[in-house]
């Protein structure tokens, strides 16, 4: 007999969780604000991301402003409110004294997001002599450096994060009770990553009539999850105070960093070959004897004209972790790619024509104790996987970086608009950004094949005649059957979702205008159609 995961999932052993302390500083992203740009702490301000309120003070809120306000209307209910920019880095930045703060009460912390630290309460609270006398000097170590701060302690990482914000210390095997009456959208304060899909869940449920963390509990978990999916059966979790995880401890490492000056100044990159091996031989060793590994490595260089270019790789773990030739391809290759893109860029009439290399430095990341990250559930690496790797490195050492790419997501509003392709192994920030708005692009969830160009397909109607779509999105006919190129075979539709308009470059010359529809095949298939210049075309495929 067959198991579903979601039969699995239901017929799981209940244990109870972990203690788990949090602490929390509130307002964080206004704080980290305010200490950056030296605003008063008097004054009434807020973070914006460019459109809404991220994140207001305490004296903003009496004032009624709110997150998620636009930045008008927030200035129309406080006129002296100060609006600052929201700034991920600096938050991660300028909370640093706070975690080192608490580490000096608890040798190893998580920080969960900047205002946000997690740590086990059993071990903890018994050398302090108690939970409450832990809290208490968690606190007080944070207010020595100028935070205020308030601790929670709860069966479970979710209960834990409410119990901070709450300002509650919750009983051994009382966290179901905590929880039951607060509302569902609190979820939205536990994730440290996917609030959208979050704030989705939250707003679904609320429509559904579940409101409270008690009535998800209620609900069979199995359920839950056949009819929520992953995210359905972590808030299930946390409703019910079961999502117990071991908190990853933070034990920070310095960055190793090396450099060297280049003189005289080096243009080809035959010049640099010594410089780059020598330079990869004293980081390996300065790592090794720290008995360290790193995650990323990044790499810098120095122009004549002062210019600086800075590019970062994640090293490869799976491999054994940082090698000296692996390194010393890395930088060559980067060098390679600045060198030659220099050079043809030289020439041109508005070009500054960058000069030689002077410096090079290279700064190990994410450093850790060698031995600290764990591997994966089932054993390390399998063969087959490393020699694929070496042989992906072999390809890009003899080829260079970008005879092997990667694909990445981004942000963007057609399908193809949303793959972002990478030398392997290098870390490259997307061109267009995945956390904003991209309004008017398709639901999800995101097809799982896109085919390099489209194909040109027919969608007829019940009528027999193409389906037309007008501009306010009417369709002369319900969907029906999609005929193939070679205009012969055909398919029919058995259901369909849409029509999507999407409109680009609307402001320019030669603006790009789409209607996307989704359907499903009589043989069992997923397609996405677009409807371009009156003519269908097969986009991608869903699995």
């Amino acid at each position: 007999m067959s198991t579903t995961l979601a039969d699995a999932a239901a017929a799981a052993p209940e244990t109870r969780p972990r203690r788990t302390a949090a602490l929390w500083v509130p307002d964080w992203p206004v704080l980290a604000a305010m200490g950056a740009a030296q605003v008063p702490a008097h004054l009434p301000a807020a973070v914006h991301d460019g459109r809404r309120v991220v994140a207001a003070s305490a004296q903003a809120r009496r004032q009624g402003v709110r997150r998620g306000m636009r930045r008008r209307a927030a200035q129309q209910c406080c006129p002296e409110l100060v609006l600052l920019n929201a700034d991920p880095g600096r938050d991660a930045r300028e909370f640093e004294p706070v975690a080192l703060a608490a580490e000096t009460v608890v040798a190893g912390i998580e920080v969960a997001r900047p205002g946000l630290v997690l740590l086990p309460a059993a071990g903890a609270g018994r050398y302090h002599g108690s939970e409450l006398v832990l809290a208490e000097r968690l606190v007080d170590a944070v207010a020595e450096v100028g935070c205020q701060a308030q601790v929670g302690m709860a069966d479970g990482v979710g209960a834990a994060v409410l119990a901070a914000r709450a300002h509650a210390m919750v009983p051994p095997g009382e966290t179901a009770r905590f929880l039951a009456g607060r509302s569902v959208a609190e979820l939205q304060h536990v994730t440290t990553d996917g609030a959208a899909e979050v704030a989705d869940l939250v707003d679904l449920l609320v429509r559904l009539g579940v409101r409270t963390l008690g009535d998800l509990a209620r609900l069979p978990r199995g359920d839950v999850l056949a009819r929520f999916g992953v995210w359905g059966e972590w808030a299930h979790r946390v409703a019910s105070g079961q999502d117990d995880r071991p908190t990853a401890l933070r034990r920070p490492e310095p960055d190793v960093a090396v450099a060297t000056e280049l003189d005289p100044p080096v243009e080809r990159l035959e010049q640099t070959a010594f410089v780059a091996r020598r330079l990869a031989e004293e980081l390996h060793a300065t790592m090794v004897a720290a008995g360290v590994g790193c995650g990323r490595v990044r790499i810098t260089a120095a122009t004549t004209e002062g210019a600086e270019l800075v590019r970062t790789w994640r090293t490869d773990t799976a491999l054994g972790g940082l090698s000296v030739a692996r390194l010393t391809d890395r930088v060559r290759w980067q060098l390679d790619g600045w060198l030659t893109a220099q050079q043809a860029r030289r020439g041109g009439a508005d070009d500054p024509r960058p000069g030689p290399l002077v410096r090079l430095g290279l700064l190990a990341e994410e450093v850790v104790a060698v031995g600290a990250e764990q591997g994966r559930l089932w054993g390390q690496a399998a063969g087959a996987d490393l020699r694929a790797q070496r042989a992906v490195h072999r390809v890009q050492g003899l080829l260079g970086p970008e005879a092997v790419l990667a694909a990445r997501v981004q942000g963007g509003r057609e399908v193809r608009d949303q793959v972002h392709l990478v030398p392997w192994g290098e870390e490259r920030p997307p061109e267009r950004r995945v956390d904003a708005p991209w309004p008017g692009r398709l639901p999800p969830p995101a097809p799982a094949t896109v085919l390099p160009a489209p194909v040109a397909v027919q969608l007829c109607g019940t009528d027999g005649r193409r389906v037309e779509v007008d501009a306010r999105l009417g369709m002369s006919a319900d969907p029906a059957v999609v005929w193939w190129p070679d205009g012969t075979s055909q398919t029919a539709v058995t259901g369909w979702a849409g029509p999507w308009p999407v409109v680009q470059r609307w402001w320019g010359d030669t603006p790009h205008r789409a209607v996307y529809l989704q359907a499903t095949l009589e043989d069992g298939r997923a397609v996405l159609l677009a409807l371009t210049d009156g003519a269908w075309a097969l986009e991608a495929l869903y699995d």
